[in-house]
């Protein structure tokens, strides 16, 4: 009998055993799915804020890249109007250079006046002086306004006298009285002209 009581509670020993073994194996299972169930959850909120931490990159991308466009627009913009400017201020500079030039060029015209067929050496030197400055003149753009014969043109003649006569047609420039200059495409000098009609 003893031996059989001794049995039972080695028996009885080892169904708790089991029974304390299921218990923490079923803890031990509930304490993982707990910890899965947690861990899914964070993932879940790592990818929305992976998403949130993209869309923010790419609006900053987006931003400097306008910004890096609108520079360069406006750089391209701030070349095109220095070259501009600096077009401009030739222009004007040249046509400032001109005007000054021109009285010393009519000079010589009255200067040559009556000297066209002389011998003289000195009139032959002023022949070949005036020459070149025009050559250097038409070269550098300057261009005399043709004036006599033509109708005439408030763009390029000034009239500063007015005659009547059949021989001519209406508003035909009879007379130049002083020469007029382009340079280039802009008036430097009007021509003085007379005009019939």
């Amino acid at each position: 009998m003893a031996e059989e009581k001794k049995v039972d509670e080695v028996e009885e020993l080892q169904e708790e055993e089991t029974a304390e073994a299921a218990e923490d194996i079923e803890e031990t299972e509930n304490q993982e799915a707990e910890s899965s169930e947690e861990s899914e959850e964070p993932e879940a909120d790592a990818k929305i804020d992976k998403k949130a931490k993209k869309d923010k990159k790419d609006e900053k991308i987006e931003e400097l890249s306008d910004k890096v466009k609108r520079q360069m627009a406006e750089f391209e913009n701030f070349r095109k109007r220095s070259e501009k400017e600096k077009t401009q201020m030739y222009e004007i500079g040249a046509k400032s250079i001109i005007e000054k030039i021109l009285p010393v060029v009519d000079n010589f015209e009255r200067g040559l006046v009556g000297m066209e067929e002389s011998e003289d050496p000195f009139a032959q030197g002023m022949q070949m002086i005036y020459k070149q400055m025009m050559t250097s003149l038409a070269e550098a753009g300057v261009s005399p306004i043709e004036a006599v014969g033509k109708e005439f043109d408030p763009e390029f003649h000034n009239a500063v006298m007015h005659v009547e006569d059949e021989a001519f047609g209406e508003n035909e420039v009879v007379e130049e009285l002083q020469k007029g200059y382009m340079y280039r495409d802009s008036v430097v000098r009007h021509s003085m002209v007379k005009v019939a009609n």
